[in-house]
């Protein structure tokens, strides 16, 4: 495979384009070209694109920074251990984060590259001689990728820059907080230019690459999450009457890398191992302390975002998505069993310490169905309706017994509106635990503090959560830099 990773640079930030001709996420570095002269043809803006796409990969988005704010801020994990930062890494789970923490300010930095990633080709691609109907997919696939880094951003900080276009350092003074309100209509329009500009599918060259169906799911969960039922239940429909998804058989199949990008899959974030700075580092970073390679055969154990014991306790008995999904320790070199739970759904042999082949599933079909079943019965509960048969599909899945409006057993019984929310907010726990939903399902649905709050004990807690903390600290780095215009959160 011939590789090519071209060094761009922009009035803002200088960083690493990749590309390569027949696999749109391998890369090797052969040039540097500057700014001037690139931007000139197809070829120029295929890269800058593919570019895009990496951004994804950066430390503070799907490497690390998701998973310390989607899970370890929720009941679902912690981190126990992780050498020289603890603090940092702690205080997220334990709810005493300050705006100094070095992940926070990481996971704004590493978004706002991204979405520079994607301003500078829709600032760019105008000026160039292709194909049109490319040109507008390619608008398309970064528009999408700047709604998802944007809805990433609105959930984590609350108001937060809203920057469309590429700025000069003087302008980028003057750029204050946009209301998060005016956040998610940008995200919105995005999205919706984006359903309309892609296609269903691709051929193999171009798996990985968003799709309208992507757009449409993300577009749903947007919806859902401003609490507008009426249009998330049409784009969910629309997902879901397209006929291009489906539950795998086997949910073990999900987390199998025979089955990446299967027909469960809505959209990925593509790694590939080997040496190219492209692949994965979650199964080194998940594996247990002084576990050495009993765990992961190669690498390090990093030692974080660990299930917590209630997330053990979370599942059914017999449901056999708790030992995909988790293990709860390992035998060491002398035979003894070490009680610490690890997170097994991106198991892989890396080719190297914090490079394997696990992709990461940013939205897939389940949580679509999941979704629909949350909105319909949002618009009103119907006993054994249509959201109960959706519900039930996803249980199946998982050997489980379906639940009923009037069910003999009543923890099997769904018997009013209430009821089938928390069944919602159950299932969506464990089918989905690990792939950074649950702090924020917590925070859509407004049970954030409750269920939190509750656990304290459980999950050693120090303090009672305050409303507050539903978001997070803005970066001291981005307030002391802008203090004119950026002001921190309300409580930090």
């Amino acid at each position: 495979m011939k590789m090519k990773n071209i060094l761009l640079t922009t009035v803002l930030a200088s960083f690493s384009l990749m590309a390569c001709n027949d696999d749109f996420i391998a890369l090797n570095p052969i040039s540097d070209i500057s700014e001037t002269n690139f931007y000139k043809s197809p070829q120029d803006m295929e890269i800058a694109v593919n570019a895009a796409y990496a951004g994804l990969r950066n430390t503070g988005l799907f490497n690390q920074g998701l998973y310390f704010v989607g899970e370890m801020r929720s009941d679902n994990t912690a981190t126990s251990w992780v050498s020289g930062d603890s603090y940092d890494t702690e205080s997220i789970y334990y709810f005493t984060v300050i705006s100094s923490n070095r992940y926070l300010n990481t996971i704004w930095n590493d978004a706002y590259n991204a979405i520079l990633r994607c301003n500078v080709v829709l600032d760019r691609i105008d000026a160039v001689d292709m194909d049109q109907t490319l040109k507008e997919q390619y608008k398309g696939e970064v528009r999408f990728l700047r709604a998802l880094e944007y809805f990433y951003l609105v959930q984590i900080f609350g108001d937060v820059p809203l920057v469309l276009t590429e700025i000069t350092v003087q302008e980028a003074y003057a750029q204050g907080r946009a209301p998060a309100q005016q956040v998610y209509a940008q995200i919105m329009e995005d999205l919706q230019f984006a359903e309309d500009a892609l296609p269903p599918t691709y051929g193999s060259v171009d798996i990985g690459r968003a799709t309208s169906g992507a757009a449409k799911g993300i577009l749903g969960k947007v919806y859902l999450t401003m609490k507008n039922y009426p249009e998330a239940k049409t784009k969910l429909e629309e997902v879901i009457n397209s006929s291009s998804y489906q539950l795998l058989p086997n949910y073990a199949d999900l987390w199998d890398l025979q089955h990446e990008n299967s027909m469960e899959s809505l959209f990925e974030v593509q790694y590939l191992k080997g040496g190219r700075g492209t692949g994965s580092p979650f199964a080194n970073a998940f594996a247990p302390k002084f576990s050495n390679q009993i765990v992961v055969q190669v690498g390090g154990a990093g030692s974080v975002n660990s299930p917590t014991v209630d997330m053990e306790n979370a599942y059914e008995p017999g449901d056999l998505r708790k030992d995909l999904s988790l293990a709860p320790g390992y035998v060491n070199d002398a035979g003894d069993f070490v009680p610490y739970a690890y997170i097994k759904k991106y198991f892989d042999v890396p080719f190297e310490d914090g490079d394997a082949n696990n992709n990461w599933i940013v939205l897939r079909y389940a949580d679509v169905l999941l979704m629909y079943a949350e909105v319909l019965n949002e618009l009103g509960f119907a006993p054994d309706g249509q959201a109960f048969q959706l519900l039930n599909q996803i249980r199946e899945r998982a050997s489980l017994v379906p639940k009923t409006a009037n069910n003999a057993d009543p923890k099997l019984r769904v018997a009013d509106q209430q009821a089938f929310r928390l069944s919602i907010e159950q299932e969506r726990r464990v089918e989905l635990a690990f792939e950074n939903h649950r702090w924020f399902d917590l925070v859509r649905t407004g049970r954030a503090l409750e269920v939190m709050n509750s656990k304290r004990d459980v999950l050693n807690i120090p303090e009672e959560i305050q409303a507050y903390q539903l978001l997070f600290p803005v970066p001291l780095q981005a307030v002391e830099n802008n203090p004119a215009v950026i002001k921190q959160n309300t409580g930090y």
